[in-house]
């Protein structure tokens, strides 16, 4: 059995204006040129505008996923399963060749509720056999998690290990199961520049719960069954610099999840080819623009998997990445005017937005064996 499975950060996919009240989308500094006086006349054109961009922007976010052709998808930044199901209905199944179904989400723990959401194609299993399972309520504790690095953060036992969640989905095809362990793990806070170090320990004890609940799932023979930890897992050990140059940037904080225990197929592809985001930012501490294109997003492998399907198929799909995203690490012109003279995207994909997503879709096909 052939399947290819996809993961996907579709950033924000809301049906909310605003996350709170104090708040402003992200037209208010556009909206600051016209001065209106009156709130409600103020947020009626900044609705239209926000309607217009976000329709552009999900356009384009169908048209990766339907370029990608995946099975099975697990989406991140999903805003509620109202939102998961109208985005499919009203943009996906208008260009993608496959009809998606069994639609799940189940409100996480992310303040701005961004939650992860599950699609598989229709035909591909019936609905009484996929199983799903929450653990936004697994403590540190319940998992093994907690250390004194945590601690030391003033982060207690009991506290909710998961960011957001980590979301289980099972599927039964009869002669062979898939078990497929959903993440969207801790940021990094873009724009601090100590934010990678100082949120490690929580991405490093969500991998440890998630490696908890793969071996509590399967017991011993955790090696053997066919299961994969996938999603934007806000980590990596190596970015690639201008010219494609390899950085060390240090512990990722997945290491338990990689440490004789899951594999990492996007390993064997070309070093030029592994990352899913780029990041250019202003380094105080180096007084100088910094430049990465980063692995975040992750499909990682049982050991059972993984031998059965020893050099894997991987695409990302970056035509509905922005202008100012270089597509090809290797290339040293990083100027304004390369850039925005190079095909290769969508319709309508601007500088900086709109634009699919600020992440590209990741995809691997997969042998699935049978069960032993």
């Amino acid at each position: 059995m052939r399947l290819r499975i996809g993961t996907f950060n579709v950033e924000n996919l809301l049906t909310r204006h605003r996350f709170s009240s104090g708040e402003r989308s992200d037209t208010a500094a556009a909206m600051s040129l016209f001065h209106l006086p009156r709130t409600d006349e103020r947020d009626a054109v900044e609705r239209s505008l926000a309607v217009a961009l976000e329709d552009d922007k999900r356009q384009m976010t169908a048209l990766a996923i339907a370029e990608a052709h995946a099975d099975l998808w697990m989406l991140q930044e999903v805003d509620s399963l109202a939102s998961l199901q109208a985005f499919f209905a009203n943009y996906v199944h208008r260009i993608a060749d496959h009809r998606y179904g069994h639609f799940t989400l189940i409100d996480g723990n992310d303040r701005r509720n961004i939650d992860i959401g599950f699609a598989a194609r229709r035909d591909l299993v019936a609905p009484q056999h996929v199983s799903v399972l929450s653990h936004k309520d697994l403590s540190f504790a319940e998992a093994g998690a907690h250390d004194r690095d945590l601690a030391a953060l003033g982060i207690p036992a009991a506290a909710k290990v998961f960011a957001r969640d980590c979301l289980q989905i099972e599927l039964d095809f009869g002669d062979r199961r898939l078990t497929l362990f959903g993440c969207h793990l801790k940021s990094m806070n873009n724009g601090r520049e100590d934010g990678r170090q100082a949120t490690l320990p929580l991405r490093r004890a969500e991998a440890r719960a998630v490696k908890h609940l793969v071996k509590r799932h399967f017991g011993e023979g955790w090696r053997e069954a066919n299961w994969i930890v996938l999603g934007d897992l806000n980590a990596y050990r190596f970015g690639l610099g201008p010219l494609a140059e390899r950085v060390d940037e240090g512990e990722s904080g997945i290491e338990p999840l990689l440490d004789d225990f899951a594999v990492d197929p996007m390993e064997s592809l070309p070093q030029h080819e592994r990352w899913t985001h780029f990041r250019r930012y202003w380094s105080e501490a180096g007084q100088s623009m910094v430049e990465r294109h980063m692995p975040l997003d992750h499909i990682l492998l049982s050991p059972s998997l993984a031998a059965a399907n020893r050099a894997p198929a991987m695409q990302m799909i970056r035509r509905g990445l922005p202008y100012r995203v270089p597509l090809d690490p290797r290339e040293p012109d990083r100027s304004m005017a390369r850039l925005a003279t190079c095909a290769d995207r969508y319709p309508r994909v601007g500088w900086d937005r709109p634009k699919a997503s600020d992440h590209c879709p990741l995809t691997i096909d997969l042998v699935i064996p049978q069960a032993i």
